[in-house]
């Protein structure tokens, strides 16, 4: 995919810092199953590493956030907040465990409070405001394609480096429990260039009503997760 939308320096200086590794949503803390898929010898050097993050990417999780990322982005521009409910609340239910489904709601709960703190904007706290009001969570995919929508990002760019992001945080957990070294980290998410530039691709044209995951060894080591003896991530 050719990205070659607009993207200003103050829009690209928001993006950094909303996707950094520094970004306070405890995105460290999770690991999204991987660390009982290593546990189990499913995940064990580079290569498996790749091939299961790519999975993730491509046919799990980063797919289906890719979505609902384009239509909560596309709910902000419109300032549609029932649309904003709505992809909310479909958002919550497209996690296969309940350790997914906190993974995703605690990092998006997370975000929208920190930008609201240091980039605030009356539109956000109008959502925040309908979101307490419904006693409602968005997942991390809603609330940053809605923060980027607000403040104007292209979408295509937007939804790259949040899907990067994601596959970096990954590798990260695998670079921990295999463990590997710093390099061969590295060479994980260049690897991942390709089928994160795919799942751009599919995400900004899948229909709504068409998403899913086709990913059941990562929902079934995310469940075993939840009751794995010692634990360092809580997903």
């Amino acid at each position: 995919m050719a990205i070659d939308s607009a993207l200003d320096q103050s829009g690209f200086f928001r993006l950094m810092a909303w996707l950094s590794p520094a970004f306070p949503v405890g995105a460290f803390a999770y690991s999204h199953g991987i660390e009982c898929a290593v546990e189990q010898g499913l995940v064990r050097d580079r290569s498996s590493l790749t091939h299961w993050v790519a999975a993730i990417v491509g046919h799990g999780a980063g797919v289906v956030d890719a979505v609902l990322f384009r239509e909560a982005w596309a709910a902000a521009r419109a300032n549609d907040m029932n649309a904003l409910a709505r992809i909310a609340e479909l958002g919550a239910a497209m996690r296969g465990s309940a350790e997914t489904a906190l993974e995703s709601r605690d990092q998006g709960s997370a975000f929208l409070a920190t930008v609201a703190e240091a980039w605030p904007d009356p539109r956000l706290t109008a959502w925040s405001e309908c979101l307490r009001s419904e006693e409602r969570t968005p997942g991390y995919a809603v609330a940053v394609g809605a923060v980027a929508g607000w403040n104007g990002l292209p979408l295509d760019v937007s939804l790259f480096a949040f899907l990067q992001a994601l596959a970096a945080n990954l590798v990260s957990a695998g670079v921990r429990l295999i463990p590997l070294g710093q390099t061969d980290g590295q060479r994980t998410i260049s690897a991942l260039e390709e089928p994160i530039k795919a799942a751009v691709d599919a995400g900004l044209v899948r229909p709504l009503d068409d998403i899913g995951t086709a990913t059941p060894m990562v929902e079934l080591t995310s469940i075993r997760h939840e009751t794995q003896y010692t634990r360092l991530f809580r997903s």
